[in-house]
This record gives structure tokens, C-alpha cells and sequence, in this order.
């Protein structure tokens, strides 16, 4: 029998929150972060074309939505992209390969931006080496749209489980010329227990475990003021801090109730999941590094296209010690000889998801 004006929450380690439900209605309607979310509804604004490219540009993924990117507009028509060395991921990402990789869908996404404003670019990756800029990016005319720009704003990567229906042929045929498509299920089980195994040996590490617990931004409050790194928010999410069942504390210690649920969600997650996408380079300079970025972007746009889910899953191409029997078998697995798997994720039918937060761009610009 239905509980009166009750609401009955299931939470973590198996209890339950009773909530009135007109209160946790309220509740769930305060708790969307829209000062963390407002560069996807401020997209598009500014009649200045290079900062119109880059209010898109900004939306790009990124690892662990640490945002990496800086501006410099000092010179007319021209943008100099940096890499923000205060946001590195020292622990898991030591030699900044994914914060690059980062920076490449930044790039694609700016170059996608500038074609609907009939405005070509043109890059010059790395021109006073690894200690000045990302790139000297130059708008010029002629340029192009893009039909992929289309699903801009609906691009998301989806952490959740998906459906067991499989990734037709159709849809693989129209991925491939982007990445390897793994849709096998021998090789899909493979690369499953892989990502499962990466994922526990950055997790039980107390300091790649710390990096991440770190970047967590615990409920709406903490996430309008550091839009960045991983946000928990949400009116479930924010219930269960309430009743103390989720913190960083909590996060950070293995034997507590809420570390072993994030663990169970986390497999269940994984398990979910019917194919892969692979990114491969034949060489691992920072320019091939950037053109797996640029591949990614358009990846995720395609697959929001068809109607696909992505979500990266790298942990195994992680280049810390405790990581390199995994880093190995993901090459053995996924990589012909001397290529580099820069990017992996996990490739399916998935919810609709909501927007990841995002610093403004004003706030990226530090000249100009």
C-alpha cells in the first residue's frame, strides 16, 4: 500500500530516508547548479568570432573536467591556446598526455565553432616547444560548417549503465573511419574485465584514490563555486550527504559503507556495457596526442548523432607504476605493435544525461 505524502529513498548500505513529498520536491527543484551551468546557455552569444568559437570551445571533454585550457586574445584574429599547468593531474596523469589529449577536443571544437561563423583556422601546434603555447590558432576566412556542430550542446559523457541492446553494424560502419570499434563479445568481455581491473588499481591506491577525491565537488554549493572536477550533486546525491552517508571523507576510506556502494555502482556500471571505442595513434608526440583529442570530439559528437552513448574508461592507459601490467594488456589487447591507445570508452544505448559544469569563459582568458 502507497505510503501517504511519503517519499522512501534508498540509500546507501541499505537504509532509507523518509522525506514529505512536497518538501523533497522542493528539495530536488533548488539543487540544479545553474551558475555552474550557465557557459552551455551563454554558448553562442558574443559577436566577436574568436570568442564565439571559444564560448564552444569550452564545453569540450576533458579529463577528470579539470578544464586545462587558457587564452591569450592580445593579437588580432589570432588565438594562443596554454595549457593550465595549475590544473595537472600529477598522479594519474604524469606526463599531461591526457590533459592534452584534452586540449585537442578543445581545439576541434573551436575549429568546429569558427566554420558556422564562415571562419576557417588554422593551427600551429607547439611552435616554441612544450613550454609556450598549446597553439597558435589563426582565423581566417572561408571557412566551413560542419554538420556534427548541430549536436554541440547535446554531447555529454554518460557514467551510467547501459542497455543491453547491441551497437548495430550500421551504426559501427559510420564510427569506424574515428576509432576501433570492439563489438565482439569475446573481445568486449576482454576489454570489460580489463576496465574493471584499472579502475580498482587507481581506486585501492591511496594516492591516485586522493587525486580524484580531491577534485570532488560535494552538492550544489561546492560545484557553482569550483565548476570543475567531478561534481556529485542531485537531490539524491545531496540527501545522502545530509544524512552524512556521502563526503570526502567517506571517499577516501575504503572500509566505509559509501566507499564500498561507490565500488558496487561502479562495477554494475561497467558491466553495462555492450562495445568499445578504441583511439589509436602510431606515434605518441604531443601532436599525435592533440589529433586523438580532435578524433575524440568528433567521436562523441557522432555517436550523439546516432543516438550512441560514449564515456571514456582510460584508467588502464593511466602511466603511473602501479598501472603498467593493465597499461601493457591494454596494448597487447587493443593496439598494434608500436601504436599508442590514447583514448577507450565504453560505447551503448544510455540515459539522457545532465550537462557537466563549466568555469565561464572570462575566466579562461587571461589576455584580451
Amino acid at each position: 500500500m502507497p505510503m501517504s505524502r511519503r517519499k522512501v529513498l534508498t540509500i546507501i548500505g541499505g537504509g532509507t530516508i523518509l522525506a514529505a513529498s512536497a518538501s523533497a520536491g522542493l528539495f530536488a527543484a533548488t539543487r540544479t547548479p545553474n551558475k555552474a551551468l550557465a557557459p552551455w546557455s551563454a554558448a553562442g552569444r558574443d559577436d566577436d568570432a574568436r570568442r564565439r568559437a571559444l564560448s564552444f570551445a569550452i564545453l569540450a571533454p576533458n579529463p577528470h573536467n579539470r578544464q586545462p585550457w587558457l587564452v591569450d586574445l592580445s593579437e588580432d584574429n589570432r588565438v594562443m591556446l596554454y595549457r593550465d599547468k595549475e590544473r595537472n593531474l600529477p598522479e594519474t596523469d604524469p606526463y599531461a598526455r591526457q590533459l592534452t589529449i584534452g586540449l585537442g577536443c578543445f581545439l576541434e571544437l573551436m575549429h568546429m565553432a569558427a566554420g558556422q561563423s564562415g571562419h576557417d583556422v588554422e593551427f600551429d601546434l607547439f611552435p616554441e616547444g612544450e613550454d609556450g603555447p598549446v597553439a597558435v590558432a589563426d582565423f581566417k576566412p572561408n571557412g566551413q560548417a560542419d554538420p556534427l556542430f548541430a549536436h554541440v550542446l547535446e554531447r555529454r559523457s554518460c557514467k551510467e549503465p547501459f542497455s543491453d541492446q547491441m551497437v548495430p553494424s550500421s551504426m559501427v560502419s559510420q564510427l569506424q573511419p574515428l576509432a576501433d570499434i570492439r563489438t565482439d563479445p569475446k573481445d568486449v568481455a576482454q576489454i570489460r574485465d580489463l576496465t574493471w581491473q584499472a579502475w580498482e588499481t587507481e581506486a585501492f591506491n591511496p594516492r591516485t584514490m586522493k587525486e580524484s577525491v580531491d577534485l570532488m565537488r560535494f552538492g550544489k554549493s561546492e560545484i557553482n563555486a569550483n565548476p570543475d572536477g567531478i561534481d556529485l550533486g542531485g537531490a539524491f546525491l545531496e540527501s545522502l550527504m545530509v544524512a552524512g552517508l556521502l563526503n570526502r571523507e567517506a571517499q577516501s576510506d575504503p572500509n566505509s559503507t559509501g566507499f564500498k556502494e561507490g565500488v558496487r555502482m561502479y562495477r554494475e556500471m561497467l558491466a553495462a556495457t555492450p562495445a568499445y571505442a578504441v583511439i589509436t595513434t602510431n606515434g605518441n608526440t604531443r601532436a599525435d596526442q592533440i589529433e586523438a583529442g580532435r578524433r575524440w570530439l568528433r567521436l562523441n559528437l557522432t555517436t550523439t548523432a546516432l543516438g550512441l552513448s560514449l564515456h571514456p574508461v582510460s584508467q588502464a592507459l593511466q602511466e603511473f607504476p602501479e598501472m603498467a601490467s593493465s597499461y601493457a594488456t591494454a596494448h597487447s589487447l587493443l593496439a598494434d605493435s608500436g601504436q599508442t591507445v590514447q583514448m577507450l570508452g565504453r560505447l551503448g544505448f544510455g540515459p539522457q544525461v545532465s550537462q557537466s559544469p563549466r568555469w565561464p569563459l572570462e575566466s579562461r582568458i587571461i589576455n584580451g
